[in-house]
């Protein structure tokens, strides 16, 4: 048992992102490895869910890349995660918003919640 909590904090960033839900656009900044080279790109979409708990969490962005729907899912805990900006916040009433693969255009687009600031 304690050899596992060990691997965990070896693994483990340590790295603070902000907190966003389902229905929220963010921006991914993630490091890609080709052959010697290093770069980040930046992966903007929709979060269309979230999954597991605590420190072990993964979210699913969606963004439509031409006309082709594109879903990458993240590891919060990843290494290779830079940073996480929430662009919108999303106003929706559910968890996971699957129906989103089926529409396209205008339909496809989540309200903006309105922040009193």
């Amino acid at each position: 048992m304690n050899l596992i909590k060990i691997a965990e904090e070896a693994f483990a960033t340590g790295k603070q992102h902000p907190n966003f839900k389902a229905g929220d656009t963010v921006t991914v900044a993630y490091r890609i490895i080709e052959g010697n080279k290093e770069r980040v790109q930046l992966y903007r979409g929709v979060v269309i869910k979230i999954a597991g708990h605590e420190n072990k969490r993964r979210f699913t962005v969606r963004k439509m890349s031409g006309t082709i729907g594109v879903e990458r899912i993240f590891p919060i805990e990843s290494p290779a995660i830079d940073s996480i900006e929430v662009n919108k916040i999303g106003k929706v009433r559910r968890a996971k918003l699957y129906y989103l693969r089926a529409l396209t255009g205008k339909k496809a687009r989540i309200k903006e919640k309105r922040v009193n600031s």
